[in-house]
């Protein structure tokens, strides 16, 4: 009895001890408990929103708009000219660079200023020097914007400052702001200024000196850390914007709406989590289908190498990829879709495009590879039509008839 019971505690044990290394530990998107109420994580190469939890609803962004105002104006290339300070952008409220009207800023100078210690004075000097007026730089904003595929997407203020006209408030949605930052990754102007740990300049008088620091915590939270900007205020909560890139991912998480006074961590936590997420579960694979096979084509009116009324036609993709890669999860699917016609007219020329082949990960496309002819075919002159008939009637009639 003893050994009987003695032999079932080793068999629990070892199973036990299976079970637990077969567990699968990764994050998954169903168990993720975050704090803001709009998120998003993006892969920021493809724009592709990898987890969303009303990604697509607009709120009030904060001084996250600043990235858009710093994007812009380093896009002007007028970084080196000097910018006056109003009278107007002198009185904007805290967080401030703290200018008096006329002072003279060199345009890089306030670039750090925006971006590092978020003063919103700064954003105004700008937005005024840039676009001549806050309502003209606005305009730019939003322009911008629906350029990139920001669908609802409404800029007032260069700041973020809570704002509301006749056409709607100030703010974005999680996914809008992760596709600005996405754009604004690429330009090393930008990751430059928003990497900077501190900074010291003085206006273009002279007599006025200045210090910034970074207060983006997350740039050393974790390994890859790229770039990121803060925000807050009463209607817009604390929010974030931030990116990682490890090897050849790039990840963007956007947050809106993390938690109020006595919350100020939340935005840290929701991001290292969606993070690690993206981390853990998606990889770049390669997804182009080397066993694609596409049919040949009809082309109606071709003159035939022989006697016959229609020349086929082989067609393939334009430029056969070596590689597609995605970035994807295990379990997602894709799809390839050829669209082709399914008959063509003569003349047809040799390498002239016919169609595409789509790929499709879950409903988005990511891919559409064009398709050529691989030969060309010609029409039918009215000779060779007339040489045609007369060989028909010919070839037709029994020998007898002659």
């Amino acid at each position: 009895m003893k050994k009987l019971r003695l032999i079932r505690r080793i068999v629990l044990l070892i199973l036990s001890i299976s079970l637990f290394w077969n567990v699968d530990l990764t994050p998954r998107a169903e168990e993720l408990t975050l704090y803001a109420r709009g998120a998003v994580l993006m892969d920021a190469d493809s724009g592709r929103v990898l987890y969303e939890k009303d990604g697509y609803t607009h709120m009030p962004n904060a001084s996250t708009t600043k990235i858009m105002t710093c994007i812009l104006a380093i896009e002007s290339q007028r970084l080196e000219e000097e910018a006056v300070v109003s009278a107007y952008a002198a009185t904007m409220p805290k967080v401030r660079l703290g200018v008096t009207a006329g002072d003279r800023f060199r345009v890089r100078d306030l670039l750090y200023s925006l971006m590092l210690e978020s003063h919103n004075d700064a954003a105004v000097i700008l937005a005024e020097h840039i676009g001549g007026s806050v309502e003209g730089f606005a305009a730019m904003m939003n322009d911008k914007a629906a350029e990139l595929g920001c669908t609802d997407t409404y800029f007032i203020t260069p700041n973020g400052l809570d704002a509301q006209d006749d056409h709607g408030v100030h703010g974005t949605t999680a996914r809008d702001l992760a596709l600005m930052m996405s754009y604004c990754l690429k330009n090393e102007e930008f990751l430059e200024i928003t990497r900077t740990q501190s900074y010291q300049f003085t206006n273009v008088q002279g007599n006025k000196s200045y210090s910034c620091n970074n207060h983006n915590a997350f740039l050393t939270m974790m390994e890859g850390a790229l770039s990121g900007k803060t925000g807050f205020t009463g209607n817009a909560g604390y929010c974030y914007v931030g990116a990682l890139r490890q090897g050849e991912r790039t990840f963007v998480v956007a947050l809106l709406a993390c938690g109020w006074p006595n919350n100020k961590s939340y935005k840290w936590s929701d991001t290292r989590k969606l993070m690690e997420y993206g981390l853990a579960n998606y990889q770049y694979e390669d997804v182009w289908d080397q066993e694609l096979e596409l049919p040949k084509l009809l082309v109606e009116g071709a003159r035939p190498a022989r006697w016959e009324l229609y020349q086929q036609v082989q067609v393939q993709p334009t430029v056969r990829p070596q590689s597609l890669k995605v970035l994807k999860r295990a379990d997602e699917a894709v799809r390839v879709v050829p669209k082709l016609p399914r008959v063509l007219t003569a003349p047809v020329e040799a390498g002239s495009r016919v169609g595409t082949v789509s790929y499709f990960l879950g409903e988005q496309q990511i891919a559409v590879l064009p398709v050529i002819l691989e030969e060309g075919a010609e029409a039918m002159e009215g000779s060779w039509n007339l040489k045609y008939v007369l060989r028909e009637f010919f070839m037709s009639r029994p020998w007898s008839y002659w």
